[in-house]
């Protein structure tokens, strides 16, 4: 299994992972729970008239964390925005119940993918594990 599909599989495994955002100098944390891989990208996803979209906007340095089964993940990199029709319609087939508030040809579905990402596998037992993708 490649890097990146490890972590795409431990996030959607662990159904909700947690968001950082800053807003000026305050950190933003939220749960979100869409995790995809696209033309070979980690891809998530949210809505443009949120929060969430314009910290990104403003600063696109983030990093996730999430936990199961006795091993956290924290993932850091760079969101890049992607507008592309065949991009938010792979998330949203993915995730059939975002169907009901999003849609791939709407101006709210927001699709972002990482680049410069480091994502650190850890547990109370073992060595963090780092990969880079």
């Amino acid at each position: 299994m490649e890097n990146i599909e490890r972590v795409c599989q431990f996030l959607q495994e662990a159904k909700t992972y947690y968001l950082a955002t800053v807003e000026g100098d305050q950190p933003r944390v939220r749960p979100f729970g869409t995790a995809l891989i696209f033309e070979g990208k980690l891809y998530i996803q949210t809505g443009r008239v949120k929060a969430v979209s314009k910290q990104i906007a403003a600063n696109p340095k983030v990093e996730i964390c999430a936990f199961q089964g006795g091993t956290w993940l924290r993932l850091a990199g760079e969101l890049v925005d992607d507008d592309r029709y065949e991009a938010k319609a792979a998330m949203l087939d993915a995730n059939p119940g975002l169907k009901g508030m999003y849609s791939a040809d709407d101006d709210n579905t927001q699709v972002l993918y990482f680049k410069n990402a480091a994502a650190t596998f850890a547990s109370f037992g073992g060595a963090p594990e780092t990969i880079t993708f």
